[in-house]
């Protein structure tokens, strides 16, 4: 991967960017710059060539002086653009994981399962260059729409990232040799299934991370963790964001906000043969029995099936998204993406 990839570019527009364009109904289109094409809308037409060249935050008018304003999009809003197979991991709950698990430059990564790439993408980022990210994804699909995501936000394919098809209880010990992993993030339905395998992997002092959606999870990989005797106490937290109005002297929380997407558990590897010093707690229920079990099957997660004719149209869309990233033959169609704050149809 470059050091400056396709989606992190600064500085002027050129041939190939990805820019996003907000009307004055704060309506938002992505497009991607080709010479002498247009962006149409009922209000009007947009040469792309009127954008080429210009300074990232400019504003431009269209034929019939409809305003617009010019910004290459932020990693956050692609992510909640790009084409789906499953769900992502949000942008507030990725910059979470980054902190958390203390994501760093030249780190190597462990990532399972990869989704859509949205996390897959902030790992990137935060592991930069010399870094490794090793993603795993049982099914070939999901892995798909990761991969041609990735390399349309990039325009290419990175170059120090791999994803491997399968469980990752089996396959890692084939990847990764014993100890040579410096963090390992699991966005699983059962992550307590791969406990032997991470434990294997991570370096001393690792971190695992594991992103989980119920309060049974939570409650069984942390037991889980503390049974193997491998780790430090578990600590888990969630993350809620609230935006604010502000306004003159009108200052006040909005009205909506985002709140529960998922819980975050961190633990840290010890050392071989190393015993954690006991903690004084009081004593509370941590047993559980086959019917506890059952309460976290996959249905009982509240696992969400995408039906398989819209995940085959999202496979299309992420493939002809990547198509034109790599190989740089961009029309005025953004692909299929949209802005969350843009429903399909024509702008204003």
């Amino acid at each position: 991967m470059s050091e400056q990839s396709r989606g992190e570019r600064s500085g002027p527009f050129l041939v190939g960017d990805r820019v996003q364009l907000t009307g004055p109904k704060g309506r938002m289109h992505t497009i991607a710059l080709e010479p002498g094409k247009m962006f149409h809308t009922h209000k009007g037409l947009l040469a792309h060539d009127d954008l080429i060249g210009k300074p990232d935050g400019s504003v431009v008018t269209n034929q019939v002086g409809v305003e617009y304003l010019a910004l290459r999009p932020l990693l956050s809003d692609f992510v909640m653009s790009m084409p789906r197979g499953a769900a992502i991991v949000y942008p507030k709950d990725a910059a979470q994981i980054l902190a958390q698990a203390d994501i760093f430059p030249g780190a190597t990564v462990v990532e399972a399962g990869v989704g859509s790439g949205a996390l897959s993408l902030w790992l990137l980022r935060g592991i930069g260059p010399s870094g490794r990210l090793m993603s795993f994804e049982r099914r070939e699909d999901f892995a798909s729409v990761a991969r041609d995501n990735v390399a349309t936000f990039h325009g290419t394919d990175p170059e120090n990232w791999s994803i491997t098809l399968g469980d990752l209880a089996e396959v890692l010990p084939d990847v990764a040799p014993a100890a040579s992993v410096d963090r390992v993030v699991l966005d699983m339905l059962a992550p307590w299934e791969c406990l032997d395998a991470v434990g294997a992997a991570l370096k001393p002092g690792g971190v695992l991370l594991c992103y989980i959606a119920t309060v049974t999870q939570l409650s069984r990989v942390a037991e889980a963790i503390r049974a193997t005797g491998e780790y430090t106490e578990p600590q888990s937290s969630e993350t809620m964001v609230r935006g604010w109005h502000v306004q003159g002297l009108a200052v006040r929380p909005d009205h909506r906000m985002i709140a529960h997407t998922g819980f975050l558990l961190t633990a840290r590897r010890l050392a071989p043969d190393t015993i954690l010093p006991e903690l004084k707690r009081r004593p509370s229920k941590t047993e559980f029995s086959d019917e506890d079990v059952e309460a976290w099957t996959p249905g009982a997660l509240g696992e969400r099936q995408v039906s398989d004719k819209a995940l085959r149209r999202r496979v299309r869309a992420a493939d002809a998204a990547a198509t034109r990233s790599r190989d740089g033959e961009h029309g005025a169609d953004d692909g299929g993406l949209h802005s969350p704050t843009e429903p399909s149809g024509e702008a204003e």
